[in-house]
């Protein structure tokens, strides 16, 4: 089947069970510590929650450039092995900590931290990894089915998470966090380095990580994506905080039940990863009405009268969310060439991740303030702003018009027109940069023959 095409390759397949079991501990352990923090800790306060994830997730902002330089200088799969094994030294001393009824909250706030710091440089090793494991044709398959795991595990852990919590203690589960870890490296020892598809690697010296944010600035296809991931990123996809909120104090519930949420999300947020598979390339124009569509579900559940109601509103939330970001992390890396790929991602992931500091905070703070329901419109704010974003995005990209028709009858009155396809639009899903393309037919600082340069794989956005 087309959907699961990339676990036809032994490397990937190995890779991909690895990494759900790792995935699964990492959402045990992110339930666990999120329901500490904010029943034990804190005394129900989400602005405490929101300063565990910004300390957690800041990192990304200030390491990417060389987090990313890294991912493409060094072998990655040594890198992973480092960051791994270092994520499980700090699940265990957490859990230690917790355990011996020594924790305080700010304990959490620097084990976050320093969580934090590892995840900014494993995240664009990780993302990059997948482009030594599948070959090219493979690769928006492989992203997707990677979200797939990811959400897999967003189901299963919370659940867990919240059975342990509520049975035996946040302790435990982050020790059963650090055998997940086990299982992440066996997978990379399991591996062989000869198996590998070569890379191109960045070459040493001065001056690298600006040639990444060149090519990004010289990008603007990439620079609207990375526009929009930033205000989802930020404002839109802080479901711990708002689900955490909404359980415990608009509907008065317990851990548990917090954990169910998480995973009945994590549904629609699979069906989403697993759509996202099914299709070819990714495509711009999915990843706004993605936004959109996300906006107008976060809409429902922030008026949702009950428990029930508000956990069938977050399925669509996650099946939206997920295509948006799949699309998103799929189109970045299918169109990136190879030898920027991990600088590019790294900014991706600084950018996605690395607003947290700013949104989390901020929802936390609506939420106490206002409300858990207005932290969820915060989100379908959000959406729906990204998602005007992509249209004006598109209409000027495409240089669209309103064209009025005296001659026609009813609603074709009106006709929206294309005026000619911009050359930012002109984008090859191969790598090739519309920028470098120019260069090809732009001579004595002209653009000529600009029409020559016609892309036979044009974006979707050129389509109708």
């Amino acid at each position: 089947m087309s959907t699961f095409k990339s676990l036809g390759v032994l490397n990937y397949r190995i890779w991909f069970l690895g990494a759900l079991v790792s995935n699964i501990g990492t959402w045990m352990q992110r339930t666990a510590q999120d329901w500490l923090v904010f029943a034990h800790l804190s005394n129900h306060d989400a602005g405490a929650m929101g300063i565990t994830l910004a300390l957690q997730l800041g990192p990304q902002l200030f390491l990417a450039p060389w987090a990313g330089l890294l991912a493409d200088r060094h072998s990655r799969r040594r890198l992973l092995v480092m960051t791994q094994s270092a994520m499980a030294v700090l699940s265990t001393g957490l859990g230690i900590l917790v355990l011996s009824g020594a924790a305080q909250l700010w304990h959490v706030y620097v084990f976050a931290l320093l969580l934090g710091v590892v995840s900014a440089l494993d995240a664009p090793v990780r993302q990059t990894f997948v482009s030594e494991l599948v070959k090219d044709d493979y690769l928006s398959n492989a992203v997707a089915l990677n979200s797939a795991s990811f959400n897999v595990a967003r189901m299963i852990g919370p659940a867990v998470a919240g059975m342990l919590t509520v049975a035996v203690g946040p302790g435990w589960v982050f020790m059963i966090n650090t055998l997940t870890f086990v299982a992440m490296l066996g997978a990379i020892r399991a591996i062989p380095s000869s198996s590998l598809r070569v890379q191109p690697r960045a070459a040493a010296g001065k001056g690298r990580i600006r040639e990444g944010l060149r090519y990004v600035r010289n990008r603007p296809d990439i620079m609207v994506v990375l526009v929009a991931i930033f205000v989802m990123g930020t404002f839109g996809l802080n479901f711990v905080l708002f689900i955490a909120a909404m359980v415990g104090t608009e509907f008065g519930m317990d851990a548990g039940a917090f954990g169910l949420l998480n995973s009945v999300m994590a549904i629609g947020s699979v069906a989403g990863a697993l759509l996202s598979a099914r299709r070819g390339r990714p495509r711009m124009r999915l990843i706004f009405a993605a936004s959109g569509g996300f906006g107008i579900a976060s809409g429902f559940a922030a008026m949702a009268p009950n428990y029930t109601m508000f956990g069938l509103a977050l399925i669509p939330c996650g099946l939206f969310a997920l295509t948006m970001i799949t699309s998103a992390n799929g189109y970045v890396q299918s169109t990136t060439e190879p030898v920027m790929r991990g600088r590019v991602m790294a900014l991706y992931m600084a950018i996605f991740m690395g607003g947290t500091p700013i949104g989390a905070p901020f929802v936390g703070w609506v939420s106490s303030v206002a409300g858990p329901r207005w932290a969820v419109g915060v989100a379908a704010a959000a959406g729906a702003s990204t998602a005007v974003v992509g249209i004006i995005w598109i209409i000027r990209a495409r240089q669209l018009r309103l064209r009025f028709d005296s001659s026609a009858r009813g609603l074709r009155f009106f006709r929206i027109e294309s005026q000619g396809i911009s050359p930012v639009m002109d984008d090859r899903v191969k790598g090739e940069s519309p920028v470098k393309r120019a260069g090809t037919v732009k001579k004595a600082g002209a653009v000529k023959k600009a029409g020559a340069a016609r892309d036979p794989y044009p974006n979707d956005a050129d389509q109708s």
